[in-house]
């Protein structure tokens, strides 16, 4: 493939030197982009966006073509996975997912197969590659998926959920039935996520939405457990070069040195975890992604510029940060603004 000339994302994760702090942010391919608005309109739909692959890399590449961003992320979603499982997935605009068939008794669970990526998730597969062939070696490219807990909320719940009662509820009263499923999805991800690998991503990112809804010790055994799993069978190296791993745990920045014990390569922080804190946590055992408040895209120009100003501040001068967003932007940010927000990391970080 096509040499990389842009690879400071990459070193960054593998906390080595960069010339300038490497930035790109979560659901960059967006609905704040006027030319994101216009593909998802040619579309038809979400889910016609996610499984043509065309439609994916151009969506994919908006925000590289418009911004000097250090890595581009594959389109698509989480629930891809329990999708291909059977569970057959669905997403309205201003409603959200949902899922037909809910997996929420032992003989839905056991029914349940592990997909093949190649086949069952192939749509997927050819966007990486039709989007590493269209990159041409500009920026790295980032293959993710859901963590299994999170996968599973959706997946028992059959939609999104603000207290969780129908998962939580097997969590206490058969947590080995959701053992199983929770075994399954993990399988399943490491074989996703090493078919990305193998196609064309060099490097990938786990997200663990709903982590942080969970306490400790059922974080340790629901969540963190199934993670690990994915980072001790996910593939170390592809092209000649290491293939970082990234744990994002919203809402769990108290556990950062649980995530960091992992074998990861890199934490993703949200806002609610102060940057320089974390990195003392951690000390030199793994790269931070993060963590400025998406909220702030919607400030001033000049208030944009101190959040960011503050937050490579309080990281330090120091080997190992990736910026980034704490979650995803949001649809009402002008783009401007995010213009504003990637040139002052690079611009600022450049100069300390």
């Amino acid at each position: 493939m096509t040499a990389l000339r842009n690879d400071r994302f990459l070193r960054a994760l593998l906390r080595q030197p960069v010339d300038m702090t490497p930035v790109w942010m979560m659901r960059q391919a967006g609905r704040y982009l006027p030319e994101y608005r216009a593909t998802r309109q040619r579309a038809g739909s979400f889910m016609t966006l996610c499984t043509t692959p065309e439609l994916a890399c151009e969506v994919t590449l908006q925000p590289i073509d418009r911004y000097p961003l250090d890595a581009a992320i594959l389109f698509s979603d989480i629930l891809v996975v329990p999708h291909a499982m059977g569970l057959g997935l669905t997403v309205n605009e201003g409603v959200g997912p949902h899922f037909e068939r809910p997996a929420r008794t032992p003989s839905d669970i056991r029914a349940i197969g592990i997909p093949d990526p190649e086949i069952d998730l192939r749509y997927v597969i050819d966007s990486v590659r039709l989007i590493r062939r269209e990159l041409n070696g500009r920026v790295p490219l980032i293959g993710f998926a859901g963590s299994p807990w999170t996968m599973a909320t959706y997946a028992i719940e059959g939609r999104g959920t603000k207290d969780f009662h129908v998962v939580k509820t097997m969590m206490y009263r058969e947590p080995r039935i959701l053992h199983e499923l929770l075994e399954k999805l993990a399988r399943a991800v490491v074989l996703y996520l090493n078919a990305q690998i193998a196609a064309g991503a060099q490097a990938v990112m786990v997200f663990d939405t709903w982590g942080g809804a969970l306490s400790t010790p059922a974080y340790e055994e629901f969540s963190l457990r199934y993670m690990r799993q994915i980072v001790e069978g996910v593939g170390k190296e592809s092209e000649g070069r290491r293939v970082p791993c990234i744990l994002f745990t919203k809402g769990g920045g108290q556990w950062l040195d649980l995530i960091a014990g992992t074998g990861c390569d890199a934490a993703g922080l949200d806002w609610t975890t102060e940057i320089g804190a974390a990195r003392q946590r951690v000390g030199g055992r793994i790269a931070l992604q993060g963590n400025m408040d998406p909220a702030v895209l919607l400030a001033t120009p000049e208030r944009i510029r101190e959040e960011v100003a503050a937050i490579l501040r309080s990281f330090g001068p120091h080997a190992g940060h990736v910026f980034n967003l704490g979650h995803g932007i949001t649809p009402d940010v002008d783009p401007e603004n995010a213009g504003v927000f990637i040139e002052a990391v690079h611009r600022l970080s450049a100069g300390a």
